[in-house]
């Protein structure tokens, strides 16, 4: 394939095209034509991508990383090759594939993979032939197993039966074996100090295996199952192994999905007691040159031997004890001072080890010789890293859990170093914490009827319905490393591998690039300092994150289920986040706080921003939403618990919050949930999200589905695209539906302030009303209704669709009056004005109208939401105001932080040059 960009008439007149659309929002409407179209033309050339590492120190131990580049509409064709080379022009190999393509069918997304071969700070992406790598991935499905080689190591996958990875062998010394999952489940709990707690343990089933790519530099499988005792098995799960050419290690994705029963008010079911991945590790050499290193503060680490030779009350010789707590082989006990060599067999092995972070705040580590004698206590320390190894100088197995104490109950096993097989556990739940208790938190408090819940809603904020605050269904994503090593690694290494544990590398194109490509609507721009106007709103949203970033930690917002949250409302009285009250706790995407902080990302590349957003989208993701049973496709409101709610609806799974982590990524398991949600249209024949306080009379009908406007379909055609763009399995339906929906919204007689519609799920279009209705919420549109406008405007051509859509945008914040003149009626009492202060701003550069770009920052400054006058800071509080010592800003809460963030960040890239 040449590397020739692609040359188009349809590319010409896309030039054209926008140099008209985005001439008046930079300010140039006096340019000429001539210069408009040339600089759009220079916009549009794809030149070469600078990628950088996300934080300083390179790829260090990792086996890989990689990254998602956007390219500008009729930049390269589908079957574009990439190259990829140092700084200084080295060629690096480099695996590349498309994530997504424009609608002329030219890349819009690649992906770019590269092994441990090449150390460098920064690379260029160009077009061009891909350098081979010197080791290539290997993959051989032949046999009875999938034997995936780097070159450096080889791992033998299983096909069938409970072992996931049958062996890892680094040359011809086996490293590790029998990988597999456990389960413990128990069946009671008891609230007393009275009892037997009795559990099961449940082995991993596997039921399907498949190569998703297979090299040569990168190799991807993916194994499906459940966990398995006797005829009963439960908790699926879905593993992704990845491996890259040279590396001397993979990495594991662990998804589990909760199918257990646990009913309110009893205390029988199925709750987890302990949830890991184990190995086997085969132990070769003398019990002195035997190591153990387990990870605690930061790099900290414990170094030890299993049968130690330093502070005995006689010295085998200061070079031999430094080689020993080294991890170097020790020179023959001969050359010992006989006084130790003679009574090696009197000194203890120290076999077994366990470090358990039962919180975010504390782990402790104790040793013991072996099963059935007592435990000694061997430290402790705040927040492990998850990192441990057990091996010695003939090779061993490096292993780490990610976000280790950030999702405690966590736990690291190792056992029987002193034999001659050990056997390592890294547990996502410990089992020396509480078995996972996922029941309801009350008891209904007699709302039995619906008038009854709109009660308690209107105290609480809580929307509750019987039955309906079930975790039947939702997912939890870990991630894990692990290493062959061929010898016990050096202290310098190890801390390298725990840095890859903490923060996996992580490659990444600049925000020049993303801007340059307009992808994601071209809603964002670079941060802004050059007058005073927008160095303010700079400081604000660099005081909002941080604000929120020091929240998690005072707060505590952590744990298995927890950790990637935020809380929606605070309670100033109190001087704390209101946890335990209804609706008004953990935050669930309410109002799109994903989105504000990935286009927080975008626009500056920050590390911390991507690490905050990234946490946020595993979890919104996976624990928000339902994977399994009936409400498969739905996601929960705001809650006490992250499922207690009975608001079930679309906009919560919205794709829009996992497209930008995906693009930026290439990651699978995110590729899988915007996948599900192509056909979650068929939800709303299960669930009528309004059911509550719908007063016409309605039963959810196939050909007649009501479907909002705004909340619902900004969720739905999210996904459709998603899907169309990817050219997923489905995605000739996903487009049909993108257009179809476009084309009735648009028909109808008020547009998008009708509000809602009839859909019908075999055509795909929603029936045209007979008489117009102004159907306006202010939630309609803040669920990234106009991050998804934006984008389709600039992707389909359909002029109907784009003036329904700027007429909604110049009526929401219209004067009641106007709305009238131009409807009939005006739209009630609205809110959350300032949020919508970007829907001016977005119609006003798409219609060159000067008066909405006026109202927009009229409207960001001086409506609702948080204004120039706020204290803009935070007071210190300690005990005994609360409980931990920290900081508070007690006029800041979530809806407003989202909605303002994205405000200021659309607004400053669509009108900077229009600020008042």
């Amino acid at each position: 394939m040449s590397p020739i960009p692609r040359r188009s008439v349809l590319k010409a007149a896309a030039v054209a095209g926008a140099a008209a659309q985005f001439s008046w929002a930079l300010g140039t409407q006096d340019a000429s034509a001539a210069t408009r179209a040339e600089a759009a033309a220079a916009a549009a050339e794809p030149d070469p991508v600078t990628l950088n590492w996300l934080e300083d120190g390179g790829l260090g131990a990792a086996p890989g990383s990689t990254v998602g580049v956007p390219w500008p509409k009729g930049a390269y064709d589908k079957d574009q090759t990439f190259a990829l080379a140092t700084e200084d022009g080295k060629e690096v190999p480099v695996q590349s594939w498309p994530l997504a393509y424009w609608p002329d069918g030219s890349l819009k997304w690649t992906a770019h993979a590269i092994g441990p071969q090449t150390v460098a700070d920064t690379f260029t992406l160009t077009a061009g032939a891909p350098a081979e790598p010197e080791k290539k991935i290997t993959v051989d499905k032949s046999g009875g197993t999938i034997d995936i080689s780097t070159g450096v190591i080889t791992a033998k996958i299983g096909k069938s039966g409970s072992t996931l990875v049958k062996s890892v062998t680094r040359g011809s010394t086996e490293i590790a074996k029998n990988g597999r999952l456990v389960l413990l489940r128990q069946g009671e709990l008891e609230d007393g100090d009275q009892g037997t707690q009795k559990y099961e343990r449940f082995d991993s089933a596997i039921s399907e295996v498949k190569v998703e790519q297979d090299g040569p530099v990168r190799a991807v499988v993916r194994i499906d199952g459940k966990h398995r005792r006797g005829d009963r098995a439960w908790l699926p799960f879905s593993i992704r192994l990845y491996f890259y050419a040279g590396a001397e290690s993979f990495r594991m994705v662990h998804t589990i999905t909760f199918d257990g029963s646990q009913e309110p008010g009893k205390a029988s079911g199925d709750f987890i007691r302990g949830l890991g991945v184990r190995f086997t590790v085969p132990m070769r050499d003398e019990a002195y040159d035997r190591h153990i290193r387990i990870g605690g503060d930061e790099t900290g680490l414990l170094r030890e031997a299993v049968k130690g030779i330093t502070g005995l009350r006689r010295d085998p010789g200061a070079a031999v004890q430094a080689a020993q707590f080294e991890g170097k082989k020790l020179p023959d006990p001969a050359t010992w001072d006989q006084r130790v060599t003679s009574r090696l067999h009197l000194i203890p092995t120290w076999g077994d080890y366990t470090l358990s972070q039962l919180s975010a705040d504390g782990f402790t580590l104790r040793k013991r010789t072996k099963k059935g004698h007592g435990w000694i206590a061997a430290g402790g320390g705040r927040r492990a890293s998850g990192f441990g190894y057990v091996g010695g100088a003939s090779g061993g197995l490096s292993f780490g859990l990610r976000e280790f104490w950030e999702k405690f109950p966590a736990q690291l096993d190792i056992r029987d170093a002193h034999t001659d097989e050990a056997e390592v556990t890294l547990w996502l739940w410990s089992p020396e914490a509480q078995p996972m208790d996922l029941r309801f938190y009350h008891d209904g408090l007699g709302q039995d009827t619906y008038a009854e819940q709109l009660e308690g809603l209107n105290i609480t904020y809580e929307d509750y319905e019987p039955g309906f605050g079930t975790p039947y269904g939702i997912a939890r994503t870990s991630e894990l490393l692990f290493w062959a090593n061929d010898s016990t690694p050096s202290p310098e290494t190890l801390a390298q591998q725990v840095d890859a544990v903490r923060t996996p590398p992580q490659l990444t194109a600049p925000p020049k690039q993303l801007i340059k490509a307009k992808v994601f609507g071209g809603l964002f721009s670079e941060p802004d300092r050059s007058t005073p106007a927008k160095a303010k709103i700079e400081d604000h949203l660099d005081f909002l994150f941080t604000y929120y970033k020091d929240q998690v930690d005072m707060r505590r917002w952590y744990g298995f289920w927890d950790y990637g949250d935020i809380m929606h409302s605070y309670d100033p009285a109190r001087h704390q986040w209101r946890y335990d009250v209804g609706g008004y706790a953990w935050d669930n995407s309410e109002l799109s706080p994903d989105l504000w902080l990935w286009f927080a990302y975008l626009r500056s590349g920050r590390a911390d921003i991507f690490r905050f957003a990234e946490a946020m989208t595993r979890h919104t993701g996976e624990v928000d939403v339902y994977h399994l049973g009936e409400w498969a496709g739905l996601g929960t409101r705001h809650g006490v618990q992250h499922y207690a709610d009975s608001a079930k609806q679309q906009r919560i799974a919205n794709t829009t919050y996992r497209r930008y982590y995906y693009f930026l990524t290439g990651d699978e398991r995110v590729g899988d949930l915007m996948h599900a949600n192509v056909d979650s249209d068929e939800t709303f024949l299960v669930l009528d999200p309004i059911r509550k306080i719908r007063t016409e009379p309605y039963t959810p009908d196939r050909h007649a589905l009501s479907i909002g406007f705004g909340t619902d379909w900004s969720g739905l055609v999210s996904a459709w695209l998603t899907e169309w763009e990817r050219m997923g399995p489905k995605w000739e339906k996903a487009k049909a539906r993108v257009l179809s929906t476009m084309e009735t919204i648009a028909a109808q007689p008020n547009g998008f302030v009708q509000g809602s519609g009839l859909y019908d799920l075999d055509t795909g279009k929603f029936a045209i009303a007979d008489k117009p209705v102004v159907g306006v919420s202010h939630l309609s549109a803040v669920f990234g209704l106009n991050e998804l406008c934006a984008e389709l405007i600039d992707l389909v051509d359909m002029p109907k669709f784009n003036e329904a859509y700027f007429d909604y945008c110049r009526y929401f914040n219209a004067t009641k009056a106007e709305q009238a003149a131009r409807y009939g009626s005006n739209f009630g009492s609205l809110l959350l004005f300032q949020g919508h202060s970007r829907l001016d701003a977005y119609a006003a550069v798409q219609t060159g109208d000067e008066k909405l770009a006026k109202r927009a920052w009229d409207k960001f400054y001086n409506s609702d939401g948080y204004k120039e006058s706020a204290p803009w800071k935070t007071e210190k509080v300690s005990g005994p105001v609360t409980l931990v010592p920290g900081s508070e800003a007690n006029w800041v809460y979530t809806n407003d932080t989202a909605l303002y963030g994205l405000a200021a960040i659309e607004n400053l890239a669509l009108l900077g040059d229009r600020m008042p």
